[in-house]
């Protein structure tokens, strides 16, 4: 391995969570090997691993950035990561008003009822100690 993939790996670990990159790690094959070695390079240890921006920031754009083009698989587990990353619920909110204006309301307000949920699901409990999802992970960045 790499020392980006190294680096990439510590801070994904920071930002998910060890619970969460333990089961995606766990969940790799050969099929999709090569891609999680591609987003722990690129992903976590450029892009995330840069102090260019805080990591409280990188999470209000990931989200706006996530919602704003549709991709909506992918909200959850960084609603989970605002945990380690000190994005607020009203930085969520802020953000995702945000993509209301410049992407469109019905992409804010599916983000929004994603959020409202994982922030009830971590609150009751459902969620490991580290905000990752208890059991199966359908979130395997």
């Amino acid at each position: 391995m790499t020392d980006r993939y190294d680096r990439g790996m510590e801070t994904r670990r920071a930002v998910l969570g060890d619970a969460h990159v333990d089961r995606a790690d766990a969940a790799k094959t050969p099929l999709d090997e090569a891609f999680q070695t591609l987003i722990t390079e690129g992903a976590w240890g450029t892009v995330w691993s840069d102090d260019g921006i805080t990591r409280r920031e990188r999470s209000m754009l990931t989200l706006a950035l996530l919602a704003a083009c549709g991709n909506f698989d992918e909200i959850p587990m960084h609603i989970r990561a605002t945990a380690r990353t000190g994005a607020t619920k009203q930085d969520v909110i802020e953000t995702f008003q945000h993509v209301a204006i410049y992407a469109g309301v019905p992409k804010a307000n599916h983000a929004l009822k994603l959020a409202k949920a994982t922030y009830a699901e971590m609150e009751s409990g459902g969620a490991d100690t580290d905000g990752s999802r208890k059991g199966g992970s359908g979130d395997d960045v």
